[in-house]
């Protein structure tokens, strides 16, 4: 026998399951028969398409024989089957990205690796939340070797060829002894029409009953098998909405995510005209794990006449709406589209577009709780949206959420531009890494002071390159605060006086600190702080940040303005201060705090240390 070892991450896996942190086992069930519907799914489109399948006499279907003498649950299905390479793949490793993030987030926390693995999808190795033995036997279409794969989950898994006749796959699962409810007819039935009433393929559940046959003396009790349809066999979106229940909704999303949780919001719906197709659409409540990977697994399955054609393709759907689940489901695309044709297939993208549309509208309307949520998991990747989709760019930026100076919770725009100044229609934010930071930055005072609205931005990757190229929203223009005049609380005469009275203190500061900063010069912006920095906005290379943070390279240093505050004592202290080496000190310490409040380091963090010593002993 070849003996094999599950690889590091699966045997975390199969022991998290085996000591059952799932307490909902039944899904296992669930689990499996979708499965099963995905490889008759994938078989089907061939037997369709490719002329060496087309004239086998074939009718997908999934088995379930339950077996109350020997302790075992069989579930077969006719579909595309496996090699010993799927094997390998799909059972003996982690295949998808998904399975990586879950396994990344366990913390060894019984009851918190619980949750997540609700929030993750399973697949196969949930059986061993029930099972001390399972066996896959399985034959691929189109190939003569069949292959098995033995396991009871504990790290090491047997991997041998056999013979079966038929095409399909055959799971033989051994059950734990208090497991036992699974043998009985009615709790599959129940399972079976909660979670997979509308798998598209009929299910059947094969039994022993005892019946009595003759009358009288002649009577016997005889054990009889019997093989029962328990599923309407009817895809769900194909149905009419007035048809169909929320919770029947709610369970084929289960199905579809191969999780537990309810999705946050469905929309279903069907379009007839020159165009006819049917979209059924999730957005779940939990962002998928590998959302942020660049190897993420799409969540939306084609159609074509109801028959699968792919579950992998990321041109579906824009990047940026990579959490939704659903289907569409096309009457007039060819079977035989290939993955080349998709991408530029006229009908696909008209499909495509409406539902974006679709999908935004439904987003657009959400309010309370369910707005919270869509905001707390996704509104980083609505900003990709604005960056990206400019044909959406309205919807999208009404979608989308910031954090406000004055405002407790995520703002719209929209509420935004109903409290701004609609003379000046100007929408003022900040950007950065920190929003704690961002807060307490020094260039927030004028504003403070002024009862002027500014939003904070610290999805920093994002918003620095975003923010810029949206140019408007409604005709109300984006100002970073960064790189305009703060709201002048003194006159044009009283800044002009001050800057004389002050030009000695800043030519001084400027000849101290020599090239570390490109000017000094008082600042009308503050109002309790006694410096700031910024940026030079003029400079050529602040234009040019965004590009560079858009290719992933480290932006270029692009020198500071050091402002200060005439109005603070300390400023006023040191424009009479005569003693040279304090002075230096003072000048430097301005510098380096003022970059302190911007979330930027000092150059030399020892020599700060050493300022702020000498000044705190000169002090004492």
């Amino acid at each position: 026998m070849a003996k094999h070892q599950f690889q590091t991450e699966i045997g975390q896996l199969l022991k998290l399951m085996t000591h059952s942190l799932y307490s909902n086992k039944e899904i296992f069930i669930r689990e499996l028969v979708s499965n099963a519907s995905d490889a008759i799914d994938k078989f089907n489109y061939i037997s369709l398409t490719d002329e060496k399948f087309k004239s086998q006499e074939w009718s997908g279907k999934v088995t379930i024989a339950l077996d109350e003498k020997d302790g075992t649950i069989t579930i077969a299905d006719n579909g595309i089957g496996m090699n010993e390479e799927d094997l390998m793949n799909h059972l003996g490793t982690i295949a998808k990205s998904g399975t990586k993030s879950f396994i990344e987030s366990l913390t060894g926390d019984a009851k918190k690796d619980s949750n997540l693995i609700g929030q993750f999808g399973v697949g196969f190795y949930s059986v061993f939340m029930v099972a001390d033995h399972v066996d896959v036997i399985t034959k691929k279409a189109g190939e003569a070797q069949a292959y098995k794969f033995s396991t009871d989950g504990t790290g090491e898994y047997d991997l041998n060829p056999v013979t079966k006749e038929e095409q399909g796959t055959i799971i033989y699962i051994r059950l734990k002894e208090d497991e036992k409810e699974f043998l009985r007819k009615y709790r599959v039935q129940e399972v079976i029409r909660k979670y997979s009433n509308h798998i598209a393929y009929p299910i059947f559940i094969k039994f022993t009953e005892t019946e009595t046959v003759g009358e009288g003396e002649d009577a016997v009790k005889e054990e009889v098998t019997k093989v029962e349809q328990v599923n309407a066999a009817t895809a769900l979106w194909t149905l009419s909405k007035s048809d169909i229940k929320d919770e029947e909704y709610v369970e084929f999303y289960k199905s579809l995510s191969h999780g537990d949780a309810e999705p946050l919001v469905h929309l279903h719906n069907k379009v007839e005209g020159s165009q006819e197709f049917t979209t059924l659409f999730y957005i779940p409540k939990k962002a998928p794990m590998d959302m942020y990977r660049a190897d993420y697994q799409p969540g939306v399955k084609l159609y074509v006449k109801r028959v699968f054609i792919t579950d992998d393709d990321k041109e579906l759907l824009p990047t940026y709406l990579r959490f939704v689940r659903g289907i569409i489901d096309s009457e007039d695309l060819p079977l035989n589209v290939s993955r080349e044709i998709l991408q530029e297939n006229r009908i696909l993208a008209n499909i495509k577009q409406n539902s974006v549309k679709k999908i935004l509208q439904t987003i657009k309307k959400l309010e309370g709780e369910e707005r919270d949520i869509f905001t707390t998991e996704y509104n980083k990747v609505i900003k990709e949206g604005i960056y990206t989709d400019y044909a959406n760019k309205e919807l999208l930026l009404d979608i989308v959420r910031y954090k406000s100076s004055s405002e407790a919770g995520m703002v719209s725009l929209e509420d935004y531009t109903s409290r701004g100044d609609t003379e000046k229609k100007e929408i003022y934010y900040i950007a950065g890494q920190s929003e704690k930071v961002l807060r307490n930055s020094p260039l927030l005072e004028a504003y403070k002071k002024a009862g002027i609205e500014v939003l904070i931005m610290d999805d920093k990757e994002l918003d620095e390159i975003v923010t810029p190229m949206i140019g408007s929203y409604k005709e109300w223009s984006f100002k970073d605060i960064t790189t305009i005049e703060a709201p002048e609380s003194k006159s044009a005469e009283e800044k002009e006086e001050i800057t004389k009275e002050f030009k000695s203190l800043t030519d001084k500061i400027k000849e101290v600190l020599g090239d570390e900063v490109k000017e000094v010069k008082i600042s009308t912006r503050l109002t309790t702080s006694p410096s700031c920095v910024l940026k030079d906005s003029s400079d050529p290379m602040a234009s040019m940040a965004a590009m560079f943070a858009q290719m992933g390279q480290e932006m270029p240093e692009i020198p500071l303005i050091l402002e200060i505050n005439p109005d603070h004592e300390m400023i006023k202290k040191l424009n009479t201060l005569s003693d040279e080496s304090l002075f230096a000190d003072t000048a430097w310490v301005l510098l380096d705090a003022a970059k302190l409040s911007e979330g930027l380091e000092p150059k030399d963090k020892a020599a700060f240390a050493g300022r702020i010593a000498a000044l705190a002993t000169k002090a004492l």
